[in-house]
């Protein structure tokens, strides 16, 4: 089975300041490094943290939903869009992000390594 391929994507490059987005990956690999501002709920724990995620997403902003390379994301934007929700993959992850120069941040706020 094949996820994303119906969801909408987003390319790194498109995103700017001050969009939300959504890091689905589990706590260890979002300790190693993760976007500064991105929203943190893991993939495991999603359908009992949604509720947060509907708090900071009630002004109607696009949610631009990324993991490591871009298959947990597609699921959880799918699962978004089916909920009414404006989302987007971002194509290729935070593997993407980290190959476009996009800061990577440790939980610590050092640089960061995706893992």
């Amino acid at each position: 089975m094949t996820f994303g391929s119906s969801v909408p994507t987003v390319n790194v490059g498109d995103l700017s300041a001050g969009d939300l987005l959504l890091d689905v990956r589990e706590n260890d690999e979002w300790e190693a490094g993760h976007a500064e501002d991105a929203l943190h709920v893991p993939m495991s724990d999603f359908a009992v943290r949604y509720g947060e995620l509907s708090d900071v997403i009630d002004d109607g902003r696009r949610v631009n939903v990324i993991c490591r390379s871009g298959g947990r994301s597609a699921q959880v934007t799918a699962y978004l869009l089916q909920q009414g929700l404006d989302a987007a993959n971002v194509a290729g992850g935070m593997e993407a992000w980290a190959a476009a120069g996009r800061p990577v941040v440790a939980a610590g706020g050092a640089a960061g390594a995706v893992i």
